[in-house]
């Protein structure tokens, strides 16, 4: 098996791992976060119903960010996710990493995020 190959398996088995224990609820729904080399995306679900409360991402032309890949575009999204989850009445989450390590970005988005009043 190829290096990238096994590097995706392993992401697997931790996305699999961590959403046994995570699940957004009504009352206490799920930021999920997506990386890809060039964007990052957040979603604030609610796991019961199954559908998107609200998005944000890097891809918006709204954001109107210049670079997308790196910490401070991604603090932008962690306030932009922050105050459209406050606009709908959010105001605690259950962080998701989706399987990608709490650092650089994953963890530039979850302190703005905190920073916004989001409760996790």
């Amino acid at each position: 098996m190829d290096k990238q190959k096994s590097k995706q398996v392993r992401r697997a088995r931790r996305v699999v791992r961590i959403r046994r224990e995570v699940s957004g609820v009504t009352s206490r729904p799920r930021l999920a976060v997506y990386k890809s080399l060039n964007h990052i995306y957040a979603q604030v679900i609610d796991d019961l119903k199954g559908s998107t409360i609200v998005s944000a991402s890097t891809a918006e032309k709204k954001l109107g960010l210049e670079k997308t890949g790196n910490s401070a575009a991604a603090a932008k999204v962690g306030e932009a996710i922050a105050e459209r989850a406050k606009a709908k009445g959010v105001a605690a989450v259950v962080f998701d990493r989706r399987g990608f390590k709490y650092h650089g970005r994953i963890k530039a988005l979850a302190d703005a995020a905190r920073k916004g009043g989001l409760d996790f």
